[in-house]
């Protein structure tokens, strides 16, 4: 294939993708997205249009079509390579042909290639995928559908695939010349209670009184500014389900399609008195991107903050949270990694207050995202006694090795668990989802107007808390009925988290239609077992939906075994090529192609290769690169120079590239093009709000000290907070209980983030013997409130 330059023109090159129609259809925790993309060469040669787009890292491709005129070819999976020469020989010989792969680097991202479209000819591609729903913290379900494709950050030194080339072209969102509609059909055993989105929806439709089926869509107009999330809430979220889907009846008995599949959600609630005991032990690591493009603004509203001024804020919170015991670190990455101590330290007031004058100093000056390195470098260091290892990994997820970043997550995740925080638009949802699934943590994602310090408490919670442990799942099937797992074990399951497992069930019961699964485990060392009763015949016609996310599990698995180095002796790619084409779910080493023979003459002329470009979000903070204008590649500084001028208004200038992972990058005078839109964040910060400043004020013991600066946040001078301190009471004690009846008075919409510093507080206080009610009616009138003392936890 002839080699692009991987730049768009808007005003000289008609982009030949018109319009994306999306159909969303919800069962439950999962849903099946339709995607229609209208093509049109309006030119005068014959056009291969090249679209590079992400899709959620937990996707799985399962049908991909086109239709020319009246004519509908459906795509077939091959192995890759095969398929790619398929490809190429149909051009060669005039015929159309159309091409979707996963990208070799990371599974959110693919290529799709849409080949030898005639002139004035109209082509309309159709690709389906299957995803779980994501759950969040207040129980809601998160559909995602990213149209923001942020270039991925290459490492230096990795080799980034093989083959031809495979540019990325970007344009502001305001200048994506394709529209995108969106529908969403949702279905429940449960009523559906609302469905918010960070995009504007038409209101939501009920199709029945049980209000268990609705629909809802995309208000007209969509912007391409951010990634479309649906959010969607059920009652009695907690019950655990089994769908038993039924066979596909093309398929032979004993193969995967060709057997019942059954879906298990275990999603258990934990009795409150256990989740309300937090533990003072472990190392708690604080691992920040600090890339350049870490600068950029949260979002584009008025008082926005960068990503690095909220990693800030995020620090502070967390550091004050803390309990006393456990052991610390902060790394910051960027090109590089650097590390606040040399090792994890003790949590006392003397290294909280060292690191916190780091946290002030930080800044996204640190060059591109390499995570890889100091993920290493923490796995290299030995784990304490008696301190589990907790990793929290803050960042805009823009990398391009993320299957290599997910095996070695994988490979220590018997030593560690790992929290993860998708910051802003285009975040890689494969990476960002894959480190917490890998690690045995949760993930969060951080968009639109998002705070993260409320996410981020969550997850603290979840890391203080015990987890569940040692669980076991056992299926138990009439006879004649085998079981096969096609889902890995589960390691640890936290409050507010789920699990879908996926098994196979093989062979016929002669009599018996009831099976049932018991699942037991260890919560805070007490032994639990909950055992749910299913039928074996399926329950509802889920157009195989079960099926292929079964199979996209497997396959996941089997890709990872075979990357770990246990793939050549066992078979394994051949396993998954043979599953892949098997269940026609997209894999790393297939893909899917479909070819047109044209009837008559062969497409004549030179072939036109167009990049349709994504979108991409202009920020002015994303103006110069950390590295100085001397040290880029100069084809980057020029593509610089023109984001500079797109940002100042100028249009129809060429607009700035970046490479994806498929193919190979070119390079020049040897060196490895690397790109990430890398600024340093400005050198002064905003006024801190009040409640940052009270929690700034804290000690790492939770008391807070009668000074000037507490009176100044509470409102008051020195002089009128010390006065009305009861005569017996320690100057400590009754600074500390008003601070806790300031945050109970005027502070209970944050309460998410300010809850664990409060309980340190209350503990010390408790500690100290002292009398608090008193104090706290004195601190009431001081303060104009009404806390009761029972409300502070006394």
């Amino acid at each position: 294939m002839v080699n692009c330059c991987g730049l768009i023109t808007v005003k000289n090159e008609p982009v030949p993708l018109k319009s994306i129609a999306v159909e969303v259809s919800v069962q439950g925790h999962v849903a099946t997205v339709s995607s229609t993309l209208q093509y049109e060469n309006q030119e005068e040669s014959p056009l291969e249009a090249i679209f590079v787009f992400p899709l959620p890292g937990e996707a799985a491709v399962c049908r991909f079509s086109a239709k020319i005129g009246q004519t509908e070819v459906v795509a077939e999976v091959q192995e890759k390579q095969k398929a790619r020469e398929q490809y190429d020989d149909s051009l060669s010989s005039g015929q159309q042909a159309f091409l979707l792969e996963e990208s070799d680097e990371s599974p959110d991202v693919f290529k799709l290639s849409v080949g030898s479209l005639p002139p004035g000819e109209k082509a309309s591609v159709s690709l389906d995928y299957v995803t779980e729903l994501a759950v969040q913290a207040d129980d809601g379900l998160r559909l995602c559908l990213p149209v923001v494709l942020n270039p991925r950050y290459q490492p230096q030194g990795s080799d980034s695939g093989s083959g031809g080339s495979a540019l990325v072209s970007s344009v502001p969102a305001a200048s994506v010349p394709y529209s995108l509609s969106l529908s969403a059909r949702v279905s429940s055993p449960h009523p559906i209670c609302r469905v918010e989105s960070n995009c504007p929806l038409d209101p939501l439709n009920y199709l029945n009184t049980e209000k268990t089926q609705a629909t809802v869509s995309l208000a007209a107009g969509h912007q391409f500014d951010r990634d479309v999330e649906l959010l969607l809430y059920y009652q009695d979220t907690h019950q655990p389900t089994a769908i038993v889907e039924a066979a596909q009846t093309s398929a032979k008995p004993g193969s995967l399609m060709g057997d019942p599949v059954v879906m298990l959600s275990l999603y258990p609630e934990f009795p409150n008195d256990v989740m309300s005991s937090m533990t003072s032990l472990g190392e708690f690591l604080f691992v920040v991107d600090r890339s350049g493009s870490m600068s950029i603004s949260m979002h584009n509203g008025s008082g926005a903050q960068d990503r690095i001024g909220s990693a800030r804020d995020t620090l502070l919170l967390l550091l004050k949270s803390l309990p006393m015991g456990c052991y610390f670190n902060i790394i910051g990455f960027g090109s590089s990694y650097e590390s606040f101590f040399p090792k994890s330290v003790e949590y006392s007031q003397k290294t909280m207050d060292e690191a916190l004058q780091k946290v002030k100093a930080m800044r996204a000056d640190l060059g591109g995202t390499e995570i890889l390195q100091p993920l290493k470098h923490i796995y290299s260091q030995p784990c304490l006694p008696d301190q589990p290892r907790q990793l929290f990994l803050f960042t805009d997820g823009e990398v391009g090795n993320t299957k290599e970043v997910l095996d070695l997550v994988k490979a220590n995740a018997g030593s560690h668990r790992c929290f993860s925080f998708g910051i802003g638009e285009g975040a890689s949802s494969a990476l960002i989802s894959g480190v917490a699934k890998q690690g045995g943590g949760q993930a969060q994602f951080i968009t639109g107007q998002d705070r993260m310090q409320p996410k981020v408490m969550q997850s603290l919670r979840f890391a203080l808390q015990p987890a569940v442990v040692d669980i076991s799942v056992k299926w138990n099937v009439p006879k004649g009925v085998s079981v096969t797992p096609l889902s890995p074990p589960i390691r640890v399951l936290f409050q507010g988290q789920r699990a879908l497992l996926y098994a196979q069930l093989t062979g016929k019961s002669s009599g018996d239609t009831e099976g049932s699964v018991t699942v037991k485990y260890s919560l805070a060392e007490q032994p639990v077992e909950n055992q749910l009763s299913f039928s074996l015949k399926p329950t509802e016609d889920t157009g195989l939906t079960v099926h292929r996310l079964g199979a996209r599990t497997l396959i996941r698995s089997l890709e990872m075994e075979e990357r770990q180095g246990d793939g050549e002796k066992k078979g394994v790619k051949e396993k998954v090529v043979e599953l892949s084409v098997q269940s026609g779910v997209s894999s790393a080493f297939t893909a899917f192609i479909a070819v047109h023979k044209v009837d008559g003459e062969a497409v004549q002329g030179p072939m036109l290769r167009r990049q349709v470009p994504t979108p991409m979000l202009c920020q002015s903070s994303m103006l110069t690169t950390m590295l100085g204008s001397s040290a880029m590649p100069r084809r980057m500084q020029g593509s610089m120079a023109m984001h500079q001028r797109m940002c100042r208004g100028l249009k129809g200038a060429l607009l700035g590239k970046g490479y994806m992972g498929f193919r190979r990058p070119r390079k020049r005078n040897g060196t490895k093009v690397q790109r990430d839109f890398d600024c340093p964040a400005p050198a002064s910060d905003p006024a801190m709000d009040p409640l940052l400043q009270l929690i700034s004020l804290q000690k790492a013991s939770g008391s807070w000290v009668l000074e000037a600066a507490l009176a100044e946040v509470l409102g008051k001078t020195e002089e009128e907070v010390a006065k009305p301190k009861p005569a017996p009471v320690d100057q400590e004690v009754w600074a500390t209980v008003l601070a806790l009846v300031w945050l109970y008075g005027f502070k209970m919409e944050a309460q998410e983030e300010w809850q664990f510093l409060a309980m340190k507080a209350v503990s010390w206080i408790q500690a100290q013997k002292a009398s608090v009610s008193e104090c706290v009616q004195a601190g009431n009138t001081l303060l104009g409130c009404q806390v009761q003392k029972e409300t502070l936890g006394f």
